[in-house]
């Protein structure tokens, strides 16, 4: 449930803190226990006392013990840095009254790297958001030392699996664009709060998918209020994922929206290639995707060489061009040379319009039912 990661691959990493100009930088320094993020959120006393939020449930541990047979092993979808996920449900047996409602449940690990801070954190966001391409968090439970977080089930699991680890699974072109829009669109929600919220771990585990393959935004952790006024960005300790971060917030642990526009174009990336952003599998110099493959991307025969051979013939070579032109844009080492998130979305609402546009007149010409994507043989020669 957007926690499963390679420790090799896919690690979390937390340095030192950075020097920052008071004039210009926030800090990072609040202690989740008495501070709250941000002027409507609540520490972990007043939702122990049951404040909580409107929209969202508080339930005991006997509750969520209940939802999940006891915590039953068969029941875990996953398991990572904050700790064990499971299946659940909570009906009438649960809490009476309750409609019958599949969840997945989250159990913080008090031994793991993450703690009450990154817990606080998911509460508070979600508790005050909500958006179709955020995952909803339908309760918490913060009972002695329990640590619990409730959200919708989302049947299909992460773009992950679906990317890499699932035998036999193959998103198709279409798929992975309405996927990359849905997790856009969540971005440029958060970007544009009345304060911004800057996500800081964008990746493919932390992308999930409903039964009908819409895609929803999880695990706010590590998510962080964004620069208000005069300030230019916030300071903070560098955290996130190796292969995600931004060039300059791995660097300095300066930290602006622009910082997440490059982790999605990390994940268009992958989404385009169908290879993880760091494996150390392939050649040495194809260690690093981004590294490997952004030289590549305005390269419109090199870039057809590297695209994902699942989805061959799903798409123009004119779409793909499109395509990897906005992923080499995000992925400037420049962060001001690259888009806002609002202007990404503006990009494939508008390629996505286009594509259905084209359907549309194929089939009113009598044309053979290609996907939107399809490159008709003998058609649309790369060059």
């Amino acid at each position: 449930m957007g926690i499963c990661f390679s420790i090799e691959e896919h690690k979390h990493f937390s340095l030192s803190d950075s020097n920052s100009n008071p004039k210009t930088a926030g800090n990072d320094e609040s202690d989740a226990r008495t501070t709250p993020l941000g002027s409507g959120s609540m520490n972990i006393k007043e939702l122990r006392e049951g404040a909580g939020y409107s929209n969202v449930d508080i339930f005991t541990y006997q509750e969520l013990r209940l939802a999940t047979k006891h915590f039953r092993p068969d029941f875990i979808l996953g398991e990572g840095g904050f700790g064990v996920v499971y299946k659940g449900v909570i009906d009438d047996s649960v809490r009476t009254g309750y409609k019958s409602t599949e969840v997945a449940i989250k159990e913080l690990n008090r031994e793991g790297f993450q703690g009450d801070r990154e817990w606080l954190t998911e509460v508070n966001y979600l508790g005050q958001f909500s958006h179709p391409n955020l995952v909803k968090l339908i309760g918490y439970c913060c009972e002695d030392e329990h640590r619990l977080l409730v959200y919708e089930f989302m049947a299909s699991g992460s773009l992950e699996k679906h990317l890499f680890r699932r035998a036999g699974s193959t998103l198709n072109w279409s798929k992975r664009m309405k996927i990359a829009l849905h997790a856009a669109r969540g971005l440029a929600f958060l970007h544009g709060a009345e304060r911004p919220i800057i996500y800081r771990d964008f990746k493919t585990s932390n992308i999930l998918l409903d039964a009908d393959f819409n895609a929803k935004l999880s695990d706010f952790g590590l998510a962080k209020d964004g620069p208000m006024g005069d300030q230019t960005h916030v300071s903070t300790r560098v955290m996130g994922t190796y292969g995600y971060a931004a060039p300059e917030y791995v660097m300095t642990g300066h930290l602006t929206a622009r910082s997440d526009v490059y982790g999605f174009g990390v994940v268009l990336l992958e989404l385009l290639i169908g290879r993880k952003s760091l494996d150390k599998s392939r050649p040495s110099r194809e260690h690093n995707l981004v590294e490997w493959a952004r030289p590549l991307l305005n390269h419109n025969k090199k870039l057809l060489k590297i695209l994902d051979p699942k989805i061959e013939g799903q798409y123009s070579s004119k779409a793909a061009a499109k395509v990897a032109h906005l992923a080499y844009q995000c992925l400037s080492q420049n962060p001001k040379g690259r888009p806002l998130m609002s202007q990404v979305v503006e990009i494939l609402e508008d390629f996505q319009s286009k594509a259905a546009n084209e359907e549309d007149q194929i089939l009113q010409s009598g044309g053979s039912s290609i996907t939107i994507y399809e490159v008709p043989k003998g058609n649309d020669t790369p060059t």
